[in-house]
């Protein structure tokens, strides 16, 4: 019978196709610029048109982390991947204490499946939203608690969205979990639509010729 629960046990720990977070493009399409810095156009892709036609799209901050999937199985966290590292749990890796911290708040998922997101906070990167608490933020929650609602609120020119990021994308996480009376600009956005969730694309800041 133990060698039976074992291979059950294996079995489980398989069954699920482990990938990396996909690289998502720019919905402008790019050129190298004179300082030969890669750079949006007012030219839009095609492939992302919906970015700016979907009523449903979210604009949804893109936190300046480091991507961390966590596969469940059984409503229990099996395997902690950053990128493409599996993690073990006792590794000393601050994400580690990020998912402990996500899990106090009742942020992890519960479903099945292989779940991503974003950890921040200290010891992660730079950490530039200055958050002290480490936490994961699954991209599932982000959707509903960091999108930006004036996405739809204006004409959507490239100018328009120029401007915006050069001067008024404030990061809402730092709102959200840092000090209250600061603002620090959000990396960019990663856009999605309701309808079509797993269809997405970004917009960084340092995208635009004007960043520096």
């Amino acid at each position: 019978m133990d060698d039976i629960k074992e291979m059950e046990n294996k079995i489980a720990y398989n069954k699920f196709n482990i990938i990396d977070m996909p690289k998502l493009q720019s919905p402008f399409k790019r050129v190298t610029n004179e300082q030969g810095r890669y750079v949006v156009t007012p030219e839009i892709d095609p492939d992302y048109a919906w970015v700016f036609t979907d009523p449903e799209v979210q604009a949804v901050e893109k936190l300046d982390g480091t991507n961390v999937s966590i596969l469940i199985n059984d409503a229990k966290v099996k395997r902690i991947f950053n990128r493409t590292a599996e993690l073990d749990f006792f590794c000393g890796s601050p994400i580690i204490e990020c998912l402990l911290h996500s899990a106090e708040k009742n942020y992890l998922p519960k479903e099945d499946g292989q779940w991503f997101g974003e950890a921040i906070g200290e010891k992660i990167q730079s950490n530039p939203l200055k958050i002290k608490q480490r936490l994961w933020i699954p991209f599932t929650r982000a959707i509903h608690t960091l999108s930006y609602h004036s996405w739809h609120k204006y004409p959507k020119t490239f100018d328009n969205i120029s401007s915006w990021f050069k001067n008024y994308l404030f990061s809402l996480a730092h709102k959200k979990y840092a000090e209250k009376d600061t603002k620090i600009m959000a990396e960019g956005i990663v856009f999605t639509s309701l309808n079509q969730p797993f269809k997405m694309c970004k917009l960084r800041r340092n995208m635009f010729d004007w960043y520096t």
